[in-house]
C-alpha cells in the first residue's frame, strides 16, 4: 500500500500519495466536496481505494494535533 509523504521536490512539499503527483489535498478535496471514493477513483484510475483512506486516515491524524497561530510581526 502506498502512504502519504512529503518531498520537497514534488509539488512544493505539499503532501502526496506516494509514487504520484497527486496531493493529498486534492482527494480530500473531491470527497468534501461531495464526490464519492468511486467518483475520485473514476477521475484519478491510477489511484486505489487504499490512497483515498490513506489520505483520509493522514487528514485525521493532522487533525488529532493542536495547533495555535500568532503573529509574528
Amino acid at each position: 500500500m502506498r502512504k502519504i509523504i512529503v518531498d520537497p521536490a514534488v509539488c512544493n512539499g505539499r503532501p502526496i500519495i506516494e509514487g504520484t503527483r497527486i496531493t493529498a489535498g486534492t482527494v480530500l478535496e473531491f470527497l468534501a466536496a461531495g464526490d464519492s471514493i468511486d467518483d475520485v477513483l473514476a477521475d484519478y484510475p491510477t489511484l486505489t481505494r487504499e490512497d483515498v483512506l490513506a489520505c483520509l486516515d493522514y487528514s485525521a491524524r493532522l487533525m488529532k494535533h493542536h495547533y495555535s497561530v500568532q503573529a509574528v510581526a
